[in-house]
């Protein structure tokens, strides 16, 4: 009996109250998810779990409520409504402890949806540009069920799975969820060459997606020897790659190799990564391992926040108690760079939302969330500067803190901090 069959067939193994792992990022099988949604007259009370995911989230609906609940572990832009109505939770994780969740039975799967590459001449498939808890998911679920696409690229390490290993396979033709190179502002380029000044030859990187990453790594192509041991990474590696700006050779793990657990950008950059040996595709639960990450000298960690405090807290997951993303790798990075010899762990941040409010505060809003603590941050950049907070104290970090906000607050945040103080 052939595994090749419809994504509604497949989606009928999918029973009420069972609890479904969806593949993140730009891996969302969406195909499978809306098959999923197809069924909601027939299904009550099923758990829809992941990371960020891309595309429609059809189960997400608040008109299907009854059928399904979204329980976010990184909240992406197509299910944060959730939260507010109803049919929605958000379970704060680090994200190299969600795979421990699963193996360990804390949260329990029947159901993991995957995206994969066609099966090779030996029978085996990639988990391609998301691989973060997937592996964990497919262990421990009951079932699972595989969108097949040929435009996944094959990417080495813990994404690869046998044939064997799913229970449904379900082919599909569709381009892989892409994000465009976008320009960045002045704003950007300026936190960009303050990043870069920050960054030693011999310096591993990590790094998020969005313009100040592309900004930092557009300011490296006279670095040497730079090495890359990072949750994800978009297109704004490539050219450094390519120079041999970032060849990994001084890394403290996987050296010579660049690794990640998953990736979103353009095309190019999964052209790129297709059977590149020169990228290892690992688990989240290694990626972001302090005690892995500490082990690359001069480890850099470049990470953002929504709002940062006088003091050095940093609120990345929450607009005061509006739930908008998620924990995430923030510190696992944070905390592996602080460790590492010669490291810096670094906050980076246009001083203003696009509003024109500070984002550099004198308090953080009622009921946001702390994700990096004010013992942790070294450094903190705005397009107006680099705060050095590391070792300082609470009245020299507002100083420092002071000095990167935008001129026009500058005043009334001291004020305000003095005041309440």
């Amino acid at each position: 009996m052939s595994k090749y069959v419809s994504a509604a067939d497949a989606l009928k193994v999918v029973q009420s109250g069972n609890r479904v792992y969806v593949q993140a990022a730009a891996a969302t099988p969406t195909a499978l998810t809306k098959a999923l949604a197809d069924r909601a007259g027939e299904l009550r009370n099923v758990e829809v779990c992941h990371l960020h995911t891309e595309g429609e989230a059809a189960y997400a609906n608040l008109d299907l409520a009854e059928s399904f609940h979204v329980n976010s572990f990184f909240i992406g832009a197509n299910v944060r409504h959730t939260l507010k109505a109803g049919n929605g939770s958000y379970t704060p994780v680090f994200l190299s402890e969600l795979p421990h969740l699963f193996r360990n039975k804390i949260v329990h799967l029947d159901v993991a949806l995957i995206h994969v590459s066609p099966p090779d001449s030996h029978g085996y498939c990639s988990l391609g540009v998301s691989v973060e808890a997937t592996v964990a998911a497919i262990e421990n679920a009951k079932y699972i069920i595989a969108q097949v696409n040929p435009n996944m690229p094959r990417t080495f390490g813990d994404g690869v799975l046998h044939v064997s290993e799913i229970d449904y396979l379900v082919e599909v033709n569709e381009p892989i969820y892409a994000h465009e190179v976008a320009p960045f502002t002045k704003e950007e380029e300026k936190i960009g060459e303050y990043i870069a000044s920050l960054i030693e030859d011999r310096s591993t990187l990590q790094m998020g997606i969005g313009s100040i990453p592309n900004a930092a790594l557009s300011k490296l192509v006279h670095h040497k020897d730079l090495g890359l041991h990072t949750e994800m990474f978009s297109d704004g590696v490539i050219d450094l790659i390519e120079k041999d700006v970032i060849n990994c050779n001084y890394k403290g793990v996987l050296r010579g190799r660049a690794l990640a657990t998953f990736l979103v950008g353009s095309k190019r950059l999964y052209d790129f990564v297709d059977d590149n040996p020169f990228l290892v595709m690992k688990e989240s639960s290694m990626v972001n391992d302090t005690a892995f990450i500490r082990k690359n000298p001069k480890m850099v960690a470049i990470n953002s926040a929504i709002e940062v405090d006088l003091t050095g807290q940093v609120c990345a997951d929450s607009i005061g108690t509006r739930m908008y993303s998620g924990v995430g790798g923030q510190m696992d990075f944070i905390r592996g760079a602080s460790l590492s010899e010669g490291g810096k762990a670094i906050i980076a941040l246009p001083s203003v939302t696009k509003r024109g409010e500070s984002r550099i505060v004198p308090f953080l809003k009622e009921g946001a969330g702390v994700v990096t603590t004010r013992a942790h941050v070294h450094y903190v950049i705005t397009e107006n500067g680099i705060a050095d907070l590391y070792g300082k104290t609470l009245q020299q970090r507002q100083k420092e803190l002071v000095r990167i906000a935008h001129p026009d607050h500058q005043e009334a945040i001291e004020r305000a901090f003095s005041t309440m103080k």
